[in-house]
């Protein structure tokens, strides 16, 4: 064990793909909560109309961590290439697969009659209730959410490569941009159409257009803002590894 850990490349490794499953865990978890950008900056409400229906900035809590997981990607891509994207997408989607399975076994535990209502005066009348509404989410929300999450991984490792393919070392941010920008597009649409359009929710078409873009729009912006923190990454990660380390793992990265 200590061989392994003494790499700087297993090293990294361990640290990126540990962040990286955990920050996509907690999206699934945090997603079931609606909140509104608005009344959460203590902004006034932004009315706009798309597809004939009214429209605010309202988002799922799950958005404030994907463009971290997207750019996580982007970075274990440029260092462990489309291989270390992609098992530790699978390992990712497993380990969500596997929570979300432990968490529908606790729902089904018979609960203290105590613990019930021991909550009841900070407004929680059943302890049981709220946690199975909170983590129970539905069967077509994991798939779609899970389905999503791969496409957009696997779509993103394959743009990110064509870009560098074709520019080489250099124009960072438009292999780590643009592919997050791309896969993020299919992330947001594929979990809305197969959670709540073909699921039992029976979206119309205008209200699931409408959601997906407003959804899209709040990640394109934040993929574009947190650019500089691509360039921060690069630069810790080849100092952590020193630079000739740092540009042979960058070397077999693209030969993968």
């Amino acid at each position: 064990m200590s061989s392994v850990l003494a790499n700087r490349g297993n090293r990294l490794f361990l640290i990126l793909g540990g962040f990286f499953i955990a920050n996509a865990m907690i999206a699934e978890f945090i997603g079931v909560k609606i909140f509104s950008f608005e009344d959460t900056f203590g902004i006034e409400k932004i009315r706009f109309s798309l597809f004939g229906k009214e429209a605010s900035l309202v988002f799922t809590a799950g958005v404030i961590l994907w463009p971290v997981v997207f750019i996580m990607t982007d970075i274990i891509n440029e260092y462990f290439g489309h291989r270390g994207v992609r098992f530790l997408s699978f390992l990712a989607a497993g380990m969500i697969g596997y929570a979300f399975f432990m968490v529908y076994n606790a729902i089904g535990l018979a609960p203290a009659d105590w613990w019930i209502t021991q909550s009841a005066e900070k407004g929680v009348p059943d302890m049981q209730a709220a946690f199975s509404n909170i983590f129970g989410q539905g069967n077509w929300i994991i798939v779609g959410s899970l389905t999503a999450f791969l496409v957009g991984q696997l779509v993103d490792v394959l743009v990110f490569h064509r870009i560098k393919r074709a520019t080489g070392e250099k124009w960072v941010w438009l292999r780590a941009t643009g592919s997050t920008l791309i896969s993020q597009f299919l992330d947001s649409f594929v979990v809305l159409y197969i959670a709540f359009v073909i699921g039992p929710a029976k979206w119309s078409y205008d209200l699931f257009l409408n959601v997906g873009i407003v959804n899209y729009i709040y990640k394109f912006v934040m993929a574009i803002a947190l650019t500089p923190l691509i360039y921060a990454g690069h630069f810790l990660i080849d100092k952590f590894l020193g630079e000739e380390l740092a540009e042979k793992m960058k070397a077999e990265a693209m030969k993968n």
